[in-house]
């Protein structure tokens, strides 16, 4: 497919999220301490399930990767927005944007596509408990994981052949912080009805599809839960899935909360603030909210750090 760039664009203008250049020293060191909690808060997680062998269970590798594309997913766009706060640029290329925009499909679609997976596992533990770990087994796991990235990436290759086939007239600053898919389409003075077409396709298939599977797993675990007669039993299955479904709802919302507000407001700054709760909030938090209150992982960051007893075996609480 040929580039239908018959201007011969080099770059794009990125507007970034504030103008005022006195706020920009707060906004480099804000965004520049959420990505290194982020990174580090996942790190810690890939870690802590590598280095312990009681973390070797289908729970933890579908996390340990949920971590890793959380790490990926930010590293696309925040350090390329602190080096432009940071050198007063807001210059991108034109192969840079094209970059990011493939690897943000990647990232986000795998994003999805794993709290998918992760429910299913949720699924076959409280509902088959005795036949878990021979349907979840390390082959299944394995295929499940290799399956969504092969997804994401056609995915992701499409859309940006996509882009590649778009003329851009005069209007090359992008109101966001990154390149984002939507932007880019809106930004072109040539017809982008295929572009849209599969820009929405591939939404309802990568987004709402595992989205249907996601409501499905947990009408089912709250069906066995209910069945469930004593209140501990109810309260032990829940709380397996709980941390799971917080960050569902969570990723979930902010980006049906980005969209709905850019819809409403027709504004693309209002839609560039929205989009940190995705981009940069939810990745950071995935770590507390998965490690909240949970022993074993509390338990494997200790001994990743300290040895606690000599034969390197944690300790009771």
């Amino acid at each position: 497919m040929e580039p239908g760039n018959d201007t011969q664009i080099s770059e794009f203008l990125l507007l970034g999220l504030l103008e005022e250049p006195e706020l920009q020293p707060l906004l480099f060191g804000l965004f520049l301490s959420m990505y290194l909690i982020t990174v580090f808060g996942n790190l810690l997680i890939i870690l802590a399930v590598g280095s312990d062998s009681h973390l070797h269970t289908p729970m933890y590798f579908f996390l340990a990767n949920l971590s890793f594309v959380d790490i990926c997913f930010t590293s696309t766009t925040i350090p390329k927005m602190l080096q432009n706060t940071q050198t007063q640029s807001k210059v991108i290329t034109y192969k840079g944007c094209i970059t990011q925009i493939y690897f943000l499909i990647v990232f986000a679609v795998l994003d999805v596509l794993l709290l998918s997976v992760m429910a299913y596992d949720r699924y076959v533990a409280i509902c088959y408990p005795l036949h878990y770990t021979v349907i979840m087994n390390p082959q299944l796991c394995g295929l499940l994981v290799l399956v969504s990235w092969i997804m994401c990436i056609l995915n992701s290759l499409l859309q940006s052949l996509m882009m590649l086939r778009l003329s851009f007239c005069t209007h090359f600053q992008i109101p966001h912080f990154f390149c984002e898919l939507n932007q880019m389409i809106q930004l072109a003075c040539s017809d982008t009805f295929l572009n849209n077409l599969v820009m929405y396709f591939a939404a309802v298939l990568l987004a709402g599809g595992p989205f249907i599977g996601i409501l499905y797993s947990y009408s089912k675990i709250v069906s066995s839960i209910l069945g469930i007669s004593s209140a501990q039993g109810k309260y032990k299955a829940f709380s397996t899935c709980a941390s799971h479904l917080l960050v569902v709802c969570l990723f979930y919302c902010t980006m049906l909360g980005v969209y709905l507000s850019s819809a409403a407001t027709h504004s693309s700054h209002s839609s560039a603030v929205a989009s940190v709760m995705y981009t940069v909030i939810t990745p950071m938090l995935n770590p507390f909210i998965y490690s909240l209150r949970n022993r074993d992982r509390k338990r494997a960051l200790k001994a990743f750090f300290v040895k606690e007893t000599p034969h390197g075996q944690l300790s009771k609480d």
